[in-house]
């Protein structure tokens, strides 16, 4: 009769999952210690990023402030001296009238040129909330689409978010997309077309504004979002450096695709999650 080998059989099996269950405890350590090591940079990296953001808006309204007097100062001494005719009693009644509305229409430039100001600078006092894409867009298109239509241009919306939703200041994003609805408008002939589209990729949001106006030269959509650079007489130059603003602010991008005689496409892509602000 043969000796039975189970209990040195045992011996080995308990030895071996002693040795087991310690490399177990060390590797559920590590791990601990590697997701404790992943929360940290996350938080790093977001304070980092935010830092960031903060510094890129800090140098663009810097760049701001530099022009801001003259900006200012132009539409304001030429409303003054137009209300300083209306002084004249020996002004006859149509002249009266067209200082008047020359004086408004410089102090009106003037009221833009802060709302757009304010727009910007809003990006720094953010307020975050969830917004659906759908429910901006029929916002959007409840807002603009009598504008559109008394320019008698054919305005329509494509919304492919499927119910997607992303981080952001609702008020600042619908802000930054009627901007460009606006210059779309300024841009398209009559009876052009103005088209805002939604599209998805996998980590984005995509908004669209497509006109079929006369399109912008190369030289020029190098300094688009430059604030204050204009090519109209009536433009404050700050849209589209609010809509860069906004759209940074988001984590995202801004881009401008377009050639003389072939329309202009300006492209919001915006991620579906951002590293929201750091507050103190």
């Amino acid at each position: 009769m043969t000796a039975n080998p189970l209990p040195a059989d045992h011996a080995q099996l308990r030895h071996a999952f002693a040795i087991f269950s310690h490399a177990s405890e060390q590797l559920s350590g590590a791990y601990q210690e590697l997701q404790e090591q992943v929360a940290q940079l996350t938080r790093e990296l977001a304070l980092a990023n935010d830092e960031l953001r903060r510094n890129q808006r800090l140098a663009v309204m810097g760049e701001m402030a530099a022009g801001l007097a003259h900006q200012l100062r132009t539409p304001l001494s030429t409303a003054l001296l137009y209300t300083a005719h209306l002084a004249n009693p020996a002004l006859a009644g149509d002249e009266r009238s067209g200082f008047a509305e020359k004086a408004l229409e410089r102090l009106r430039h003037l009221e833009y040129l802060i709302r757009d100001m304010l727009l910007f600078v809003k990006g720094e006092t953010a307020e975050w909330e969830t917004v659906a894409i759908s429910s901006l867009l029929a916002e959007l298109k409840q807002v603009i689409e009598p504008q559109m239509s008394r320019r008698n241009l054919h305005f329509s919306v494509h919304d492919a978010s499927a119910g997607a939703s992303l981080m952001a200041d609702r008020n600042a994003l619908s802000g930054a997309v009627v901007s460009l609805l606006e210059n779309a408008m300024q841009a398209a002939p009559e009876g052009g077309r103005v088209t805002l589209e939604c599209t998805q990729t996998v980590d984005a949001i995509v908004l669209t504004v497509r006109d079929d106006g006369h399109g912008i030269a190369a030289e020029i959509q190098e300094r688009l979002f430059e604030p204050f650079f204009t090519t109209r007489d009536e433009g404050t130059g700050l849209g589209l450096a609010m809509v860069r603003g906004v759209t940074q602010s988001l984590g995202g991008t801004v881009q401008v695709r377009s050639a003389p005689g072939a329309g202009s496409e300006f492209i919001l892509r915006l991620p579906r999650k951002v590293a929201l602000p750091i507050t103190t």
